[in-house]
């Protein structure tokens, strides 16, 4: 019982870290590559577009370093990004959307994306609460999906 509160605790902790940087961390029950299979199949099922993967651990493989897995997957809808642009040009630097898919040392999985209220005050975001709510729902809806027990 004490472990699993010690567990608990260090687990909460690593969220509060995120959260504190911008990030929505969620743990997943399911290994790195199984994460993004299910995180890519209701991305396209919702009408995302999928541009890349994009594999850290390969790139650190190909200069004989290492990196647990680390997997930034990169998608969006201009549809949705272009009136996040027209309120806050500079919010393109973060667009298209971003999830970071990684394993850390204990072998706990984790899925985060960048949280909109960071992006609204990173870029002085006026006029879009509308389209930032929609965005939050959406993101979390994706990571719920992509984290979910079989």
């Amino acid at each position: 019982m004490k472990r699993t509160v010690l567990a608990a605790a260090a687990l909460l902790a690593s969220f509060t870290a995120y959260a504190q940087e911008g990030l929505v961390a969620t743990p997943s029950p399911h290994d790195v590559s199984t994460t993004l299979d299910k995180l890519e199949s209701v991305l396209t099922s919702k009408g995302m577009n999928v541009f890349a993967r994009i594999d850290h651990a390969q790139g650190a493989a190909s200069v004989d370093l290492e990196l647990r897995p680390t997997v930034v997957m990169i998608f969006g809808n201009p549809m949705v990004g272009t009136p996040l642009m027209n309120c806050a040009q500079s919010v393109a630097i973060d667009l298209p959307q971003k999830m970071l898919v990684w394993e850390d040392a204990d072998g706990q999985v984790f899925l985060a994306y960048n949280d909109p209220a960071h992006l609204k005050a990173r870029h002085g975001i006026e006029g879009c609460d509308p389209v930032l709510e929609k965005v939050s729902g959406a993101l979390a809806a994706f990571a719920a999906a992509a984290t979910t027990p079989e």
